[in-house]
């Protein structure tokens, strides 16, 4: 058996290391469990850590040995038995245990259980958005003094050591030493021919007390020059940052449901699981994107969150009355040239024959102008119905911003979801 030490220091934090490299190694086995998880929960749990369990076989770890033949050194610590130039037994193949195997039926022998861990929330939820985003969205036009982006603005003689400019501040000291130092450094010069030229004088006109005052003089010169500070305060210099003004990505998601009597209990349910998902989604990946609840029957109504999901008012229908309020939302608090604007749709698709063209023609000549992303999804186990045919008319005329799904049963919500928001690759 060979054996690997790994002597590198342990990093900070080496246990969540260490969990993250495990996550990212058996990813395909995690997704399968989460997916599983989100068709078979509640609304009220579907946020919360999962529980996940792999086969054994699956995490069996890559095991080093000598390949059969050749010679070996072995030490054998307490042998007893054995003296150099016996010959040992080749072991037989298949492994070395006497049991049926993992996990197989037998009277005898031993097996193992699946290996189980449980993910915490935010690795739940890391693992049910993976890979989804918003699509087209845009960078709009300035619209507020908020949204700024700290930028470089050359350098001040003034800020916080972390953002010294070392290299201009060095230029600037060398520059102060040289405009110090050069009128002494030709003091210096001066005062030094001055000597030589005294020394060099026939010893009855030299003068003694001449040369004493400049070997004085020089030496002060020198302590002068020795005293220029190789950096100053004054030398120091700062990168400087202003805020400057960036284009907005702020969003706006219109979350419209249908509450009719046509909508049974259980079609709200997967509509208020698939509007949880969205709400979820945006809330963990977006911090500038805005929710607006919708709820129709034969009128629409904006409300909060709670009234949304747990409201059980009931009607008629009257789809149109709904994408109305939306572009009335729109025109009043959201300006298309500072928004990007985004609509989610949850329907039985019954609705009044004459109110089915009311929708497509406010979709196509007022809504989807201004629109990123239309998403409709219709919960119905039936034939679709003419809000479903209008809309098909919508989705011709904008393919690429317009998306409808069918939902059967709650087992279609997570996948339909992650086809809607699915991250699409940027055309060149």
């Amino acid at each position: 058996m060979t054996y690997f030490i790994d002597r590198r220091a342990n990093v900070k934090h080496k246990s969540a290391v260490n969990r993250q490299r495990f996550l990212d190694r058996y990813r395909t086995h995690i997704k399968r469990s989460v997916e599983e998880a989100v068709n078979r929960r509640s609304i009220t749990d579907m946020e919360r850590g999962e529980k996940v369990s792999i086969p054994a076989r699956d995490i069996s770890e890559p095991v080093f040995q000598h390949g059969p033949g050749g010679k070996r050194a072995i030490v054998a610590p307490g042998n007893k038995e054995f003296v150099e130039g016996d010959r040992l037994r080749r072991p037989g193949g298949g492994g070395g245990g006497d049991g049926a195997g993992e996990g197989g039926a037998s009277n005898q022998g031993e097996g193992m259980d699946e290996f189980a861990f449980t993910l915490s929330r935010e690795e739940f939820l890391d693992f049910v958005f993976d890979g989804l985003e918003l699509p087209h969205l845009e960078r709009k036009a300035l619209v507020d003094l908020e949204e700024v982006r700290p930028v470089r603005a050359g350098v001040s003689k003034e800020g916080v050591p972390a953002r010294i400019n070392i290299v201009r501040s060095m230029r600037e000291a060398q520059a102060r030493r040289i405009a110090m130092r050069a009128p002494i450094r030709r003091a210096l010069r001066e005062a030094a021919q001055a000597l030589t030229d005294e020394e060099r004088k026939d010893p009855v006109l030299r003068n003694p007390a001449r040369i004493a005052e400049l070997k004085a003089e020089i030496e002060r010169l020198e302590r002068r020059l020795k005293a220029v500070p190789f950096i100053d305060t004054y030398d120091l210099r700062y990168n400087n940052l202003i805020d400057q003004p960036q284009p907005s990505s702020k969003a706006v998601m219109f979350c419209v449901m249908d509450v009719s009597g046509s909508m049974t209990q259980a079609h709200k349910d997967i509509a208020k699981r698939f509007f949880l998902l969205l709400y979820l989604f945006l809330e963990r990946n977006y911090e500038k994107v805005e929710l607006v609840f919708v709820r129709h029957h034969t009128a629409a109504k904006e409300v909060d969150e709670e009234e949304f999901f747990y409201s059980r008012e009931t009607g008629g229908t009257i789809v149109s009355s709904a994408l109305t309020m939306v572009d009335e939302i729109i025109e009043a608090r959201y300006p298309p040239g500072q928004w990007n604007l985004y609509v989610a749709q949850a329907s039985d698709g019954d609705n009044w024959d004459d109110d089915s063209i009311t929708c497509r023609d406010l979709l196509i000549e007022r809504l989807m102008p201004r629109l990123q992303y239309f998403t409709y999804v219709e919960i119905t186990p039936h034939a679709h119905q003419a809000l479903w045919e209008e809309y098909e008319r919508v989705e011709a005329e904008y393919a690429e911003r317009f998306a409808m799904r069918q939902i059967v049963d709650a087992g279609d919500i997570y996948p339909v979801f992650r086809e809607l928001f699915k991250r699409r690759i940027a055309s060149t």
